[in-house]
């Protein structure tokens, strides 16, 4: 095992006996595994497309969501993971046979190597996982480029659940498989790298229009954190298609629905707001859940990432429900919609009515909703308030939170910064201070959450669109700031989608990747100014004089 494809990898370094966020090192090889052989789709894929050939767009699904199933704290479960494995083969044959009279057999190994004997696995594994690429440069450039695909391939899923697929959204993720098998120069890999960040702001504005258009622009909500009487089912994850069919078919069973996590910017959707057994928003965030889950009391739903390990206090496993692309051993699994119609959420249902009702653990209530919509139709509002001096910066302090104690840094921030500064958020990196009583500056929050960590998107419409206003030749022009929270994939592709935009000057924390190498971290000072978090003092003072 070796893998450091999130924040809290050990020692910065990568996890090789068992990974930090609680999965087991066969787990960490069969990713590989799995990883191995989308690659060699993309082999093929690309193989087929130099050749005049097309790849059907059923395998492009196929990739977005084998690669998401590998994202840190999405699927712990073994049998899945050699599901995957097989299923990743039989895609490979099937793609391989439409096209092998125009490619021929001169095949990278990823392409070419199949087994269906599950004994051969773990050896295979260790032979194409990170570490098989020995120069560090190349691995952290082309591990760069992975991850980057994994945070396209979550949110290329979503959109696709909701009917929106592009072709070049696919055709990109073979291509960069495929390049992680060729030797190619440091300025094609960093070129590879950049052109991930340019399709990741096409896929977050296609999961931005998938989400609208079927429930709305997200509007300026108060959500509700307390609790009812009535026996619950706990929403988590990102997957708004599973919230819908969960809210349908919820209706007028006794049985009211919270959010948790990611899940709270739900909330904030028209469509949604229809449904008065969607009582609230219930804990923090998802490195909380073992303790939120518990007190809860009732059935949870784990749509996608995060989902972690239980403690041996924890009594909740055989309420805890997942679907999608998450697997946890132990978890009864709610498969997967049938063509045209919907899933089956009856088990969790009728194992939430035998449930007791949450546990108060706060009350009050929470603000948000400002994505770009919601925004923009405050426009004349916030740019009279820049014009004034009420506002003299926006920090944008997006991303995700996590366990380590550095990030009680971004709580800091936020308590710290001058009154007369806006907070744009996305993530769950929020969850460090969207409870704060930070104030309003002319009757406009503080802290400005526009939804899940995707809805980084609508920060950039945003943020491009005050560039417009006053009249400025670029974003960094602009009085603001990045101050980014990171801990997973999709957070990797914000950043590369950032860069791709040629935002500078990003702070970054609460540790810089360990998948960057020291050359490949010159090569973005040098280009693009990113640079560590360092204390919140220091920091904000830097920001303030646009640093």
């Amino acid at each position: 095992m070796f893998c450091f494809q999130c924040q809290e990898t050990a020692k910065n370094q990568g996890c090789t006996i068992k990974g930090v966020c609680g999965k087991e090192g066969s787990t960490a090889d069969l990713q590989d595994l799995l990883i191995f052989n989308l690659k060699g789709i993309g082999v093929i894929a690309q193989k087929a497309k130099a050749a005049g050939g097309a790849t059907p767009s059923n395998a492009g699904f196929f990739v977005s969501k084998a690669l998401f199933t590998t994202i840190t704290n999405a699927n712990f479960n073994n049998a899945d993971l050699v599901k995957f494995i097989k299923d990743a083969q039989a895609v490979k044959k099937e793609l391989y046979d439409s096209v092998k009279d125009k490619i021929g057999s001169d095949l990278h190994e990823s392409a070419t190597w199949y087994s269906d004997n599950e004994d051969e696995y773990a050896a295979k594994a260790e032979t194409v996982g990170v570490l098989a690429t020995e120069n560090e440069d190349v691995r952290s450039l082309r591990e760069l480029l992975i991850i980057g695909l994994k945070g396209i391939a979550a949110y290329a899923e979503h959109a696709a659940v909701l009917g929106s697929e592009k072709d070049e959204i696919y055709d990109f993720l073979f291509e960069a498989l495929a390049s992680t098998t060729q030797s190619l120069s440091v300025d094609e890999m960093v070129a590879m790298v950049l052109k991930a960040g340019e399709v990741g702001v096409t896929t977050m504005a296609t999961l931005d229009g998938a989400n609208t258009g079927a429930y709305g622009h997200p509007e300026l909500t108060e959500v509700d954190l307390g609790v009812g009487t009535n026996p619950g089912i706990l929403i988590s994850g990102h997957d708004l298609k599973d919230m819908e069919e969960l809210l349908k078919q919820t209706e007028g069973t006794g049985v009211d629905v919270y959010t948790h996590g990611e899940m709270l910017p739900a909330q904030y959707y028209p469509a949604f707001k229809k449904y008065g057994h969607l009582k609230g928003n219930y804990g923090s965030s998802w490195w909380h859940q073992n303790e939120d889950f518990e007190s809860f009391n009732g059935a949870i739903l784990m749509t996608t990432n995060c989902i972690v390990p239980m403690k041996k206090k924890n009594t909740y496993l055989d309420r805890i429900f997942t679907t999608g692309v998450v697997s946890f051993p132990g978890a009864v699994n709610i498969e997967d919609r049938p063509s045209g119609g919907a899933k089956d959420f009856s088990q969790i249902i009728e194992r939430a009515k035998k449930c007791a009702a949450p546990t108060e653990i706060e009350t009050g209530k929470i603000v948000g909703g400002f994505a770009h919509n919601q925004v923009l139709a405050l426009a004349d509002k916030v740019v009279d308030a820049i014009k004034s001096g009420a506002i003299k910066r926006f920090i944008v302090m997006a991303g995700c939170d996590g366990r380590q104690k550095g990030r009680a840094y971004f709580t800091e921030v936020a308590e710290k910064l001058p009154k007369d500064t806006i907070i744009l958020t996305a993530g769950c990196a929020k969850y460090r201070y969207n409870k704060l009583d930070l104030g309003d500056i002319g009757g406009i929050p503080r802290v400005l959450d526009a939804g899940q960590c995707n809805d980084c998107y609508s920060l950039v419409v945003i943020a491009l669109k005050l560039q417009e206003v006053f009249g400025l030749e670029h974003v960094n022009d602009l009085p603001l700031s990045f101050d980014i929270g990171w801990y997973e994939q999709k957070a990797v592709i914000v950043l590369l989608a950032l860069l791709h935009l040629g935002v500078k000057g990003i702070r970054l924390g609460p540790t810089l990747p360990a998948f960057v190498s020291p050359t490949v971290l010159n090569v973005l000072v040098e280009n693009f100014d990113i640079k560590p978090i360092t204390d919140a003092e220091s920091d904000i003072a830097a920001m303030m004089e646009g640093k």
